[in-house]
C-alpha cells in the first residue's frame, strides 16, 4: 500500500462530508495509482462499482485488471463498463473499452 498523500488525505476529507460523491471516489483511485499502488485503486474503483455504475470506472478498472494479470475479472467489468456506457449514450467511453477488451481477449 502506498503512503498517504496530502492529496489523498484531502480526497479521504471530503469523502467523510459525502461518502456517496462518486467523483471523489474516482479521484482516490487516481490518487493510489498515481502513488503506484494499482491494487488499491482497482479495490477502490471495484467498490465504487458496486454502488454506482459509475462509466470512467470501468475503464480505469479494465486497465488496472489488465496490467495485474486479472484479465478475466477486467474482461467482466469491461463488458458491464460496455453496456453501462451504451445506457448513458456515451458511445466515446464505449468505443475505448471495446478497444481495450479487443487487446485482453
Amino acid at each position: 500500500m502506498a503512503a498517504r498523500t496530502p492529496r489523498m488525505q484531502q480526497i479521504e476529507e471530503l469523502l467523510a462530508e459525502d461518502p456517496t460523491d462518486s467523483f471523489l471516489r474516482y479521484g482516490l483511485a487516481m490518487e493510489y495509482r498515481s502513488a503506484g499502488d494499482d491494487a488499491t485503486a482497482a479495490e477502490l474503483l471495484k467498490k465504487l462499482l458496486q454502488d454506482t455504475p459509475y462509466v470512467p470506472a470501468y475503464l480505469m478498472v479494465g486497465q488496472l485488471l489488465n496490467e495485474l494479470g486479472k484479465w478475466e475479472e477486467a474482461i467482466t467489468l469491461l463488458k458491464q463498463g460496455i453496456q453501462q456506457a451504451q445506457n448513458q449514450g456515451n458511445d466515446h467511453a464505449a468505443g475505448e473499452m471495446q478497444g481495450l477488451l479487443a487487446t485482453i481477449e
